[in-house]
Parts: C-alpha cells; structure tokens; sequence
C-alpha cells in the first residue's frame, strides 16, 4: 500500500499547485502578454508538477524501465497490438449503440449528415483524442502505479485500486473564471470546483461504477498480457467511438430510457455498466486465451 499511498501523493500535490502556484503562473504569464484564462494556466502548472514528480517516483519506485512501465514488447509487437486492440474496442462497442438505436436513447443531432470526408475527419478526430488520452492515462495508471502496486501487493488490489483512481480523477470538474474576476484566491476556488461533482455522490453513482469496471477491464488486460500495447488501443478505441457518437448524436429527453445515461456525459451509465459485464468476459477470454496459448507453447 505504500506505493498507493505515494501515487495519491503525487496527485494531491499537483492539485495543490493549483492553489498555491496557479494565480503566481497566470501573473506571470499576463506580465509576458500572453492572455491565457486562469483555469488554463493553473492546470498547466498542475499538469507540470505531477510530471515532474512522476519521472522522479518512477525512479524511486523502480518502475522507470520499459517492462515496468508496459512497453516492454519490441515496437512492431507493441504497435500491431495497438493497432488491433482498436478495432477490438471498437467493435466491442457495437452491442452498445445497437442497444442505444433499439431503445431510442439518442438522436441526431439537428444538421448532421457527414459526408465521406466528414466522416473520415471524425473518426480521425476521434483516434487523435482517444490515443492521446490513452497514452497518458494508461501509462500512469497501468503502467506505473498499477506495477508498483503489484509487487507490494498483489494484481487484484493494484488493479481495484489503480481502478478506482482512474474514475475518480474523471470527475475533477471544469472551473471557469473571467479574467476580470481572478484574484489571489482564485486557485482555492479553482480547487474547490474540481471537487464540486463529488458534493453529490448519488448524481455520479451510475458514471463512477461504469468507470470502474472499465478500469477493472483494462487492469485485467494488462496483467493478463504483461503490458499495456492493449490497453492503449481498447481505450483508444472507445474514447473514439465515444467521441463520433457524442459529436453526431445527443440524449433524447422524452425516452424513457434516458435515465440509463449518466449526466456526466450523456454516453455511459447503467446501461454501458450492465454491458461492460459482458465485454470484460470477452476481453477475459481472448488475452486469457493468447497468454495460455503462449504458456502451452513454453511448455
């Protein structure tokens, strides 16, 4: 738990720079002419802290190497398993829409209709977000903390753990301030606001558990492959998809199935959560086949 403990660390201290270095940085950065909104400096400077301390933990924790981080395949491996995890999480996701088509739980959104550039544009939009953010979630989550929680104390905690961490920081709220209205207190308030969802734990329950099964999902995977090549592509591919459907579609009000989508995004929520059963089978059966079929072959 040690390891666990430090990780938690890190993030509270990256979001105490927002408190205590966020109005410094947005004064400088003013005194440079450079107009950036607060809410954008403070989290800059947030993101550069837990950077920084992450590459310093990393060492101390013996976690730094390729293999501890999960990129200890050979690049065309590492790669080819991205590539193909992303049309498995894509596909994966089929079953989902369908359900939202047959329950009528979404509608078009007022003037979509994408031709074939239009529709080439989103689904690279939608790799570009999708693999961003998996890189960087997965590297830290996954990678780092979940191999360091491992070795101290097993992969059912390091990866209930890893995965209750990686719902949680999806509800660290937007915070918006005028420029006007910054002041020397304006990064508590910042502070303040990234927490505001958790004020109200029952309107978050359904995206929060929905979260953490995904994080399950992706926790098992990587111990079951021994990397996160995997893991960066099924994220990948669901963010993008995610990402199309959000873009061309909204959440029909009058259904009277709307409830099974959380407010946090419209997307996920009861019905995804019931769902993520199912495709955390199949990912179970599929990387829990590839690595027997290795073992049978060592063997």
């Amino acid at each position: 738990m040690r390891s666990f403990a430090i990780f938690l660390g890190l993030i509270a201290l990256a979001l105490l720079a927002i408190a205590v270095l966020g109005y410094p940085a947005w004064l400088l950065s003013q005194s440079m002419g450079l107009d950036f909104r607060f809410p954008r400096v403070a989290s800059r400077i947030a993101t550069l802290v837990l950077l920084i301390g992450f590459v310093l933990l990393a060492r101390r924790l013996e976690v730094a190497d390729r293999a501890s981080l999960g990129y200890g395949l050979p690049a065309p491996r590492f790669l080819g398993e991205v590539a193909r995890a992303i049309v498995l999480g894509a596909l994966l996701m089929l079953p989902v829409l369908v359900t939202m088509v047959v329950l009528d739980m979404r509608a078009l959104k007022p003037g979509v209709s994408p031709d074939v550039g239009g529709w080439l544009a989103l689904v690279a939009g939608g790799l570009g977000t999708g693999l961003t953010v998996a890189l960087i979630e997965e590297t830290f989550l996954r990678g780092a903390m979940q191999t360091a929680i491992t070795r101290e104390s097993g992969a059912a905690v390091a990866i209930t753990l890893t995965s209750l961490v990686y719902a949680a920081t999806h509800f660290f709220s937007r915070f918006r301030i005028d420029a006007a209205d910054v002041d020397a207190g304006s990064g508590l308030d910042m502070l303040a606001g990234v927490f505001a969802s958790f004020a109200h734990p029952l309107g978050i329950l359904d995206a929060f558990l929905c979260l953490t099964a995904v994080g399950v999902m992706l926790g098992m995977v990587r111990a079951l492959t021994g990397n996160i090549a995997a893991c960066i592509g099924l994220h990948a591919g669901w963010v993008a998809v995610i990402f199309i459907v959000r873009k061309t579609s909204m959440r029909d009000p009058s259904s009277p199935t709307y409830w099974l989508m959380s407010d946090y995004d419209g997307f996920i929520g009861w019905m995804v959560l019931a769902w993520t059963l199912v495709i955390g089978w199949v990912l179970w059966w599929w990387y829990g086949g590839v690595r027997r079929g290795k073992q049978g072959k060592r063997e």
